[in-house]
């Protein structure tokens, strides 16, 4: 994690330079969705190899990928917008979200720190630009997270002119208690939820001793993507395979209308067998057992 966290800063800094209605009351599981894959999972072999790994991600079954890591300058992994589009038509692919370090602007509220990010992400088709991670000093108190949601509410605004919705990824720091309150439930409360979109980690949710269910409920509609990825039987601070941890996803699944579910990612940060098998073994749980 603090790899990620280290990548996501100078992420940051680099950068620097069919709707699916909510149906509060349905139990039943929406209808199938493509699988697709974080390609923060092969951190280390895209970086050498992207055209053969995402051909790799295809042949494993996956439809859709997400990204991460892009930067004006470097493009997708050393490859321009318009050429990585072509990498994922080729496969078969598409990318329907990506993850964009926006830490500078919510510090400055410098909407030109976003441009370049957005015209990244529409110049492959993406509907959501998401925001992966919060530095810790826009997270220590409450009003800190009131802010940064009015900050996200801003990008949002400009998302939309170029036909993008905002989204935001969880990890387990925004679930710190504010008195009776945290930092989650103070986003998912002050942003707008015609314009900001959450996507769910279920594995941080859950192991921060939260329910997606009572979340679900709660805010319905507003989950419109997933990170699907096990808890280790063993370590709970490590990941496993999707189907071999402690996670029951099948209940979390049927309740995928009320949270809006429009694409299940599969997310996995460390192996303990070859990366290749690891999300082939994944997909094929994710695409057997729930959607």
């Amino acid at each position: 994690m603090n790899s990620r966290r280290i990548f996501l800063k100078q992420a940051g800094i680099a950068a620097a330079g069919a709707l699916l209605i909510p149906s509060f009351a349905c139990t039943s599981p929406a209808a199938a969705k493509a699988v697709g894959l974080q390609l923060y999972t092969l951190r280390d072999q895209i970086s050498k190899d992207v055209k053969g790994v995402i051909e790799k991600v295809a042949k494993a079954g996956y439809k859709e990928v997400e990204t991460y890591g892009y930067s004006p300058k470097d493009g997708y992994w050393g490859l321009d917008a318009k050429s990585f589009k072509a990498l994922l038509n080729s496969n078969g692919l598409k990318a329907p979200s990506g993850h964009f370090g926006i830490d500078d602007f919510i510090k400055t509220g410098n909407l030109d720190l976003l441009k370049p990010l957005i015209e990244g992400a529409t110049a492959i088709g993406m509907s959501y630009l998401t925001c992966p991670w919060l530095d810790p000093s826009l997270r220590t108190t409450a009003d800190d997270f009131k802010k940064t949601s009015a900050r996200l509410n801003e990008a949002a605004v400009l998302c939309k002119k170029s036909g993008l919705q905002l989204g935001y990824h969880n990890h387990d720091f925004e679930f710190k208690k504010f008195g009776d309150t945290n930092g989650y439930e103070i986003m998912l409360q002050e942003t707008d939820k015609k314009l900001v979109q959450f996507e769910m980690d279920l594995y941080w949710v859950v192991r921060s001793g939260n329910d997606p269910l009572a979340l679900f409920a709660k805010h319905p509609g507003r989950f419109p993507m997933w990170h699907v990825k096990d808890m280790d039987k063993t370590n709970n601070g490590i990941n496993t395979e999707v189907g071999t941890g402690t996670i029951d996803f099948k209940p979390i699944y049927k309740q995928a209308k009320q949270a809006g579910l429009k694409h299940l990612i599969v997310e996995q940060e460390n192996f303990s067998i070859d990366p290749f098998v690891s999300i082939k073994q994944s997909f094929d749980y994710v695409n057997r057992e729930l959607i």
